[in-house]
């Protein structure tokens, strides 16, 4: 008797669906960037330590409009503290994103991270040697700059530190202008001997000292104020409108510097503008809320997974992403051991990580590296 053999491979594997990729416009990206925003803002707005309920947060907004309303303490918590706190992390994951997204575009290096350059270390260096060695041998500039004392010069450290590497980077003598690869060397071996002057001071400082320098390095939102928000703000702003005049000649770049010259493009100019609108961006974010990681890898880096490799989407994309990052991670650092507060640069990779690695393997296929 003759089996019967019924059509298996018919039954159960249908011939595949040829499905058109999904074609990213720039107004694409940006629609779902701010909605995406504006969904975090809101629900980072009502977790703390002092939890604010829907009701509350939007009579917020109309706080003061009558002489006859007196304003609770939900209102001035949020008016005060939140809101302020709000701002300032999404104008400091905007500017790490797009940084990042200027970094990886400039080394055309999906790996590449704004401390490359070495912003990051020089603002912790400046910022270990105020608050470890000001009071003893500067005593006249805590005096005369108040508490903007470790703000400027952790800023001025950063922008100090980018310019040595920058100038270390220079292969005139070849006439190359200047050479990615001895960048990206000078900030290795510049990041590490800012690791190692951090050490020392780390061992000269006394208890208060150390634990002041620990609690900057690790990041956080928490003294954020009206007149700080104001100066990241308006600094990452002009950071990010200049960076998203770049994106076509970053894209001409990625062909690399000769083609990108024979189309036109400054190559030198190009360097020289991408280094001073990240040093700016990155230099006044981590000035005002120490050093938060991950946000300058991961956000340009998933949105190349999802858009594509065009800077036309990859940088307001990079920046939307970077703010909203910032926002979860901060929301999840203020309630998760409540009262007490978590560093918000150990939670952006507790949140960047696994939202990363998602990614990667939804997107492994068209990884090309």
């Amino acid at each position: 008797m003759s089996t019967l053999k019924p059509p298996w491979n018919r039954v159960f594997m249908p011939s595949p669906v040829n499905l058109k990729p999904i074609v990213w416009q720039p107004w694409h990206v940006w629609l779902v960037g701010l909605a995406l925003l504006a969904s975090c803002l809101l629900f980072a707005s009502t977790r703390g330590a002092y939890a604010i309920s829907w009701g509350e947060l939007f009579a917020a907004f109309g706080a003061g409009d009558s002489a006859d309303t007196p304003i609770n303490a939900s209102q001035l918590v949020f008016l005060n503290i939140r809101l302020p706190r709000l701002l300032l992390g999404v104008a400091a994951g905007a500017g790490l994103g797009i940084a990042g997204a200027l970094m990886q575009g400039l080394f055309r290096n999906p790996l590449a991270d704004p401390g490359l350059i070495g912003v990051s270390s020089g603002a912790a260096l400046a910022a270990g040697i105020t608050i470890v060695l000001a009071a003893s041998f500067m005593p006249e500039l805590p005096r005369k700059l108040g508490s903007w004392t470790l703000v400027l010069m952790a800023f001025a450290g950063g922008l100090a530190v980018t310019s040595l590497i920058y100038v270390l980077a220079q292969n005139a003598s070849a006439g190359l202008g200047t050479s990615m690869a001895l960048m990206l060397l000078a900030g290795v071996a510049v990041n590490a001997l800012a690791g190692a002057g951090l050490g020392f001071l780390s061992f000269l400082a006394t208890d208060e000292q150390l634990r002041s320098l620990q609690f900057w390095l690790l990041g956080s939102l928490g003294g954020a104020r009206w007149s700080a928000v104001i100066l990241v703000s308006c600094t990452v702003a002009a950071s990010c409108i200049a960076a998203l005049l770049l994106a076509k000649p970053l894209n001409a770049l990625a062909l690399g510097e000769a083609q990108a010259s024979m189309l036109g493009v400054e190559v030198e100019r190009l360097k020289r503008i991408s280094i001073v609108i990240t040093a700016l961006a990155v230099g006044s974010v981590t000035a005002t809320t120490g050093i938060i990681g991950f946000i300058g890898l991961v956000a340009p880096h998933a949105m190349r997974l999802m858009v594509g490799s065009d800077h036309r989407l990859v940088l307001p994309g990079s920046a939307l992403l970077g703010a909203t990052l910032v926002l979860l991670a901060d929301a999840v650092a203020r309630t998760i051991a409540k009262p007490a507060e978590l560093p918000l640069g150990v939670l952006t990779a507790f949140v960047g990580v696994p939202f990363f690695l998602l990614l990667l393997r939804a997107q492994r296929s068209r990884i090309v590296l």
